[in-house]
């Protein structure tokens, strides 16, 4: 199979990486707005499965003439041209995944183009990366295996492994983004009914091996696509994973109107955002740089098997590759849409359409690869007998 990497930025380049070592693929193209980067990093690379392009994606007739010539495209460009995307996917007959984006509703967009996708006979699959992407398929691979699905509770954090205050936390993505997250409501399932509850809020301690005592909190976006493709459920919710005391650092810095997009103070006769300054100020303090990171997950699914009650728990740890210098963020999220990716181009994904992956990516086959990169997921379940009163 030939498959084409859209972004040869650290997500495009470790999805190249896995794509060019993997057997089943044949081709791999990395396209890049700048040729010269786009081949160095194929250099870097040195593969000879690996062909750099240069593609502006802003121009739809560069990017179908590009997309055109493969099977599947991984799209690791930033969320704002998922759109484009996966409409020129259509349009060339090409299948397509993404590592998402929920802001302004993007991946809302994509999954709105179904019907096309399914009269074009390709798959698209927005959200792959670990969360949203990771905890979806295995929270899809959780509820098929009950009759009746009731909770579903997700918690993860890319974390560093040796911290450093103030914040014990090192940004493995932008701050800007982490902001966001911690900034806009999280949505939840709460006895069954959906609504909206603060980030930073609900503060609990969790433990990891190694890790612990850890403490973990809602934040907005985590739940993505699941509460629309299990609209029974009783509970659903996200929490991110930091080091014990980083919500209420942060929570003092929101209250301060220290993060906040519409705000602005006068000094000295001149507007200032203070959010802008504070992203200056932290940037330097929270850069992760050649510090170990870990990324650490936790997906608990239950609900009713044979009339008991039963839950399924996913677990992984990963950490940084040090021999590539690659982040452990980094090597969960782009091992995970080159390996769905592969999925579709060698036909053990075979609907048609667009799907968020609960839906379709199948967990076994999944798990199984992700282990063969490094990556392990384990697995544990629980039941218990449902008591019976007449």
């Amino acid at each position: 199979m030939k498959i084409g990497v859209l972004g040869s930025g650290l997500m495009g380049k470790e999805a190249a990486r896995d794509l060019a070592a993997s057997d089943g693929v044949t081709a791999v193209g990395l396209a890049d707005i700048d040729m010269a980067i786009a081949q160095n990093v194929v250099d870097q690379l040195n593969s000879p499965k690996l062909t750099a392009h240069q593609v502006n994606a802003k121009d739809k007739q560069e990017l179908a003439n590009y997309m055109r010539q493969f099977d599947v495209i991984i799209n690791a460009l930033f969320y704002s041209f998922n759109e484009i995307v996966a409409k020129t996917a259509i349009e060339v007959g090409v299948n397509s995944v993404d590592l998402g984006g929920h802001i302004g509703h993007v991946t809302d967009k994509v999954l709105e183009l179904k019907e096309d996708a399914q009269a074009a006979g390709v798959t698209l699959i927005p959200d792959l990366g670990v969360a949203p992407g990771m905890i979806n398929i295995l929270s899809g691979h959780g509820a098929g295996k009950l009759d009746e699905l009731e909770e579903i509770q997700l918690y993860v954090g890319g974390i560093p492994v040796s911290p450093d205050p103030p914040f014990e936390y090192n940004h493995v993505f932008s701050m800007e983004g982490v902001f966001d997250h911690y900034t806009d409501p999280a949505l939840i399932i709460r006895d069954g009914i959906k609504q909206e509850i603060a980030s930073l809020s609900e503060v609990e301690r969790v433990h990891f091996e190694k890790f612990g005592p850890l403490e973990a909190f809602h934040t907005s976006g985590g739940t993505s696509t699941l509460s629309i493709s299990y609209p029974q459920l009783k509970t659903l919710e996200y929490k991110t994973i930091r080091y014990p005391g980083h919500a209420e650092k942060f929570k003092l810095l929101v209250d301060l109107n220290l993060t906040r997009m519409d705000y602005s103070v006068d000094v000295n006769g001149q507007e200032v955002n203070p959010r802008e300054v504070l992203l200056k100020v932290l940037d330097p303090i929270v850069e992760l740089g050649d510090k170990d990171d870990v990324v650490l997950l936790r997906v608990k699914v239950s609900g009713k098997k044979g009339g008991q009650s039963e839950t399924h728990v996913f677990e992984m740890t990963t950490y940084k590759d040090r021999e590539h210098r690659v982040t452990a963020m980094a090597r969960a999220t782009a091992n995970t849409i080159s390996v769905v990716a592969q999925m579709i181009g060698s036909g053990v994904i075979t609907k048609r359409g667009v799907y968020p992956p609960e839906q379709i990516v199948p967990g076994d086959p999944y798990i199984e690869e992700m282990a063969k990169r490094g990556v392990s997921i384990y697995e544990s379940a629980s039941a218990e007998k449902a008591h019976v009163t007449n």
